[in-house]
């Protein structure tokens, strides 16, 4: 009989192997590691992400079930206590490692524009246990913020970043790394003039919101077409001096363009471009809205709010691994082409995960097995 691969098999085939060998290498992470080699431990935690698994008790009661297909993966049996202790103790920089890898990896395969670059900048929050006392925001609240840089063109992020929900927005911002020259949308919670400056500098496009306080010293006022979304485009200087009488470091000119959204709210955008057309500045700020699907997404499809530990290396591994299984579906989905939508994928792979299945015919009846070759050619008779 013909071997077949399960659908899990297939999507692991995305993961830099030789990458993450010398990862667990260089950190050490398997010396006088007996029984769960940090393989084993990142295949069971992102069958536990693509299987919708509960908990660590649910990610070893199922694996076992499927105990004879685990040799295939390069994988062997968990214990629950053992792959407890590893996520509390193995380095998370090994799958943090591994994400960048991925990142790499599916941003050069996944991008569809070579120039223009944009990317979202955003954060979100997740909700921890009230013993997880490293992330304590307040009296009887703990969590943690997943601060990421996003790419809608490549629909996959290119940078992540996780603090306690303390840390401020734009502290996590400062410590981001900057392409040259690139377009960077965000919204208030980065609202910081020094940073903009450093963006600025570096020939990069900035397309924020101004907060309502902030005034603007005009220098120009230039035409919008009647009857549309866009209420005024006018250029003009931040003010010049901040809080506490400090100097503005963004001391050029900037683009204030207000628009009518579809609810009714006039937004004033903020854009260091002095050249593009408003109505083109307002689609930048409006595609900001792609970094809020992703989250929403994530958190929907993936177990990255329910932890499988309290730990802050637990809490580290376990969102490298959720967006490691994100980014080896979307791998995984756009080397086939028969379903296009995310969601719809997703629900696929999860039904069929540990089927003998190939993943470009997840919606195809499998062909009826062929016990005797003569009935094969008598089909074709």
């Amino acid at each position: 009989m013909q071997h077949k691969n399960s659908v899990f098999h297939d999507l692991l085939k995305h993961v830099p192997w030789a990458g993450f060998d010398g990862l667990v290498e260089q950190h050490g992470a398997d010396f006088r590691v007996r029984s769960l080699p940090s393989k084993t431990q990142l295949i069971a935690l992102v069958y536990g992400q693509l299987s919708g698994a509960q908990g660590l008790r649910e990610i070893v009661g199922t694996l076992q079930s499927h105990a004879a297909r685990l040799y295939h993966l390069g994988a062997g049996a968990v214990a629950r206590s053992t792959l407890s202790d590893a996520n509390a103790l193995r380095p998370p920089e090994v799958f943090t490692g591994l994400l960048g890898l991925l990142i790499d990896q599916a941003h050069r395969g996944l991008r569809r524009e070579l120039d223009g670059t944009t990317y979202l900048i955003d954060s979100t929050s997740l909700r921890l246990s009230a013993l997880s006392g490293w992330a304590r925001f307040s009296a009887g609240v703990c969590g943690v913020k997943a601060h990421v840089i996003y790419d809608p063109d490549a629909d996959c992020p290119v940078y992540l970043s996780i603090t306690p929900a303390k840390v401020n927005d734009i502290t996590a911002a400062q410590a981001m790394p900057i392409e040259a020259g690139a377009t960077y949308v965000f919204d208030l919670g980065y609202y910081d003039y020094r940073w903009w400056a450093e963006l600025d500098a570096k020939g990069c496009r900035i397309v924020t919101r101004f907060k309502t306080h902030t005034k603007l010293t005009l220098i120009e006022e230039l035409p919008v077409p009647e009857g549309g979304s866009i209420l005024s485009d006018r250029i003009g200087f931040l003010p010049a001096r901040q809080a506490g009488s400090r100097r503005n470091p963004m001391a050029d000119a900037v683009r204030e363009i207000r628009v009518r959204i579809d609810t009714g709210k006039v937004l004033r955008i903020l854009s260091n471009d002095l050249d593009a057309t408003a109505q083109e500045i307002a689609d930048l700020y409006k595609r900001r809205w792609a970094i809020e699907l992703f989250f929403r997404w994530v958190k929907q499809t993936l177990k990255i709010t329910r932890f499988v530990g309290r730990s802050e290396n637990a809490v580290r591994i376990h969102i490298a691994v959720a967006l490691i299984a994100f980014l080896l579906l979307r791998l995984a989905q756009a080397a086939q082409s028969t379903v296009k939508s995310p969601l719809a994928f997703a629900r696929l792979v999860r039904v069929n995960l540990m089927q003998r299945r190939r993943i470009d015919r997840l919606l195809k009846p499998e062909p009826a097995p062929v016990s005797n070759p003569d009935q094969l050619l008598l089909q074709w008779a």
